[in-house]
């Protein structure tokens, strides 16, 4: 796992402005991920964020980044509480959510949507795309859009533009440390 797909991926969270990414990427070797990871996160712990493999199978890994302040604050609204309570979570203890999620992602039939609530997408509309089977939205972008468009719209392009700057930057020699806000 490169660095490079972290700030591909993850710029918004490693900027402080969205509370986690999750990308998937080439696995190969477990164990030399398990290290790619510790070391990672010897780096970025210190500024509040952290890294996790939530699954790997079939020569992948799906790599959560996250901020855990901001998770458990995400996690503290009522209609998160409401949807996460209906799978069996504790929206209480932010890290035995990442541990029931870990374990939901690996013996569900189905992925489990919820899932959005912990990469800090708006309650709403990851209520609606769980009601709506991701039909009827309003609109596409980072997730799909069922409530506030033009607020939606908006937060997509700070995205980009956050992920094209370090993105840049990193490709000018800053390293992943410098380009991580600490929170």
């Amino acid at each position: 796992m490169s660095e490079e797909l972290i700030i591909r991926h993850c710029s918004p969270t490693l900027a402080g402005m969205k509370t986690g990414s999750l990308f998937s990427c080439a696995c190969t070797e477990k164990q030399e991920l398990v290290k790619e990871i510790r070391s990672l996160n010897k780096r970025l712990v210190p500024k509040g964020l952290r890294v996790l493999p939530l699954r790997v199978w079939n020569n992948r890994a799906l790599i959560y980044v996250y901020r855990p302040s901001g998770l458990q604050k995400d996690l503290d609204g009522e209609q998160a509480r409401k949807l996460l309570e209906q799978y069996g979570y504790q929206p209480e203890r932010a890290d035995a959510c990442i541990i029931h999620l870990i374990d939901r992602l690996q013996s569900a039939e189905e992925f489990p949507h919820e899932v959005g609530l912990f990469l800090g997408y708006p309650p709403e509309d990851v209520c609606e795309f769980i009601r709506n089977k991701a039909g009827n939205h309003k609109c596409v972008g980072c997730w799909k859009v069922y409530g506030d468009e033009a607020a939606a719209q908006k937060t997509f392009a700070k995205y980009k533009k956050c992920t094209d700057v370090y993105c840049s930057q990193w490709k000018n020699g800053k390293s992943i440390e410098r380009l991580t806000v600490a929170g």
